[in-house]
């Protein structure tokens, strides 16, 4: 990107050079009958896809999974020139498109009154990898991040004969049986990509919360909180993280293999969400994952929420830092025990039927594709 001139000056050139770059890609293709777009992001992708199927005389499909005018307001205000500009061009050559799914009822209802866009609501839905993970596989996952990151180690410097143990697992040597330490912290994770529409400090007042009530007497385990991912405000709470003294919370920021991410959520036992949507429309991927691990969570709330998080069924909505510090205090509280609400809230979600993405794509995205082909 060129860096001179003012910022508009500097913006128009990226988008001239993208534009010219995705169209110059799409022409090295075979003809094709439709191409499928997700949005965001969609500057300057709609436009392009858009000339290049009118001359190849493919159908285009848009995947609305958020507005990318509404992520660029986070950064540059409401109100700001290119933010008018983008919402302006995605309104316009959205109407464009020959087919639009879009991930929410909310969003679906949103394009057709104010764009007059029709839509499909297709769900996001977790690949066939997120499961719940067995225990000999969590052993295995907790050692290999034992080495690295402490939290995982087990406490103990003394080295218990024939057996091997990290932090919330054993395994008997002799016996080859792998089973939870009697008394292993609870395990909260958070996945993030360190932006403006997540505000971790939520989460870091409801800690210091927490390790409050077990001062003042409350029986609760001690927690191992990891928050995994890379992004631009990631080294910003690290500081936040490394001066805050606890006694019964360990914090790690992890950056997972591929493979490991799926495995960590299958052997938390609760999840947090502190993703608020731009729009208010779209939903996040990282609970659709979690509950594809029939992994409970507690998320911050915002307008549409609701369609995916049922509050009191398989989760927990909050507003503030006290109310999910307060959450955290309920969901822990006997937190082993088969009758407690964490218990209840991942029988619920084993018991929910979840359908996956390519079962989602073959009832909702496919139809569409082969009744066209057949007119």
């Amino acid at each position: 990107m060129l860096k001179v001139g003012p910022r508009m000056f500097q913006y128009f050139i990226k988008v001239i050079v993208q534009a010219f770059q995705l169209f110059y890609i799409l022409l090295k293709i075979d003809p094709l009958s439709y191409i499928i777009l997700q949005n965001p992001p969609g500057l300057p992708s709609i436009a392009v896809t858009w000339l290049f199927c009118v001359l190849r005389r493919s159908q285009l499909i848009i995947d609305w999974h958020n507005y990318g005018y509404s992520i660029m307001s986070l950064t540059n205000g409401p109100k700001h020139p290119i933010v008018r500009i983008a919402k302006w061009y995605e309104k316009v050559f959205g109407r464009l498109s020959d087919y639009n799914f879009c991930v929410t009822n909310a969003m679906k209802e949103d394009l057709m009154v104010n764009w007059n866009i029709k839509a499909a609501t297709l769900y996001d839905k977790p690949a066939s990898i997120f499961q719940e993970t067995p225990i000999e596989m969590q052993h295995k996952l907790f050692m290999k991040l034992a080495k690295e990151y402490p939290p995982f180690k087990y406490p103990s410097q003394s080295k218990c004969s024939g057996t091997e143990k990290t932090a919330f697992t054993e395994l008997k040597l002799e016996k080859g049986t792998i089973s939870f330490n009697k008394e292993c912290p609870a395990l909260l994770i958070s996945s993030t990509s360190w932006t403006e529409d997540e505000d971790f400090s939520i989460l870091l007042k409801a800690l210091e919360e927490y390790e409050l009530f077990i001062r003042n007497g409350a029986k609760l385990p001690p927690l191992v909180c990891v928050i995994t991912g890379k992004g631009p405000l990631k080294e910003h709470y690290s500081k936040l993280i490394r001066e805050m003294q606890f006694k019964n919370i360990q914090i790690c920021t992890p950056w997972l293999e591929a493979e490991d991410y799926p495995l960590l959520l299958g052997s938390a036992n609760l999840g947090v969400c502190l993703h608020k949507s731009s729009s208010g429309l779209d939903l996040p991927m990282k609970v659709v994952d979690m509950f594809g691990c029939c992994l409970p969570v507690c998320a911050i709330n915002f307008k549409c929420l609701q369609e995916l998080v049922k509050h009191g069924e398989n989760g927990l909505i909050f507003k503030d830092s006290l109310e999910l510090a307060e959450q955290l205090k309920d969901m822990f509280t006997d937190f082993t025990s088969k009758s407690s609400k964490l218990k209840r809230f991942q029988q619920n979600l084993r018991e929910s039927v979840q359908t996956r993405w390519d079962e989602t794509w073959d009832q909702i995205v496919l139809p569409v594709i082969t009744e066209n082909y057949k007119t």
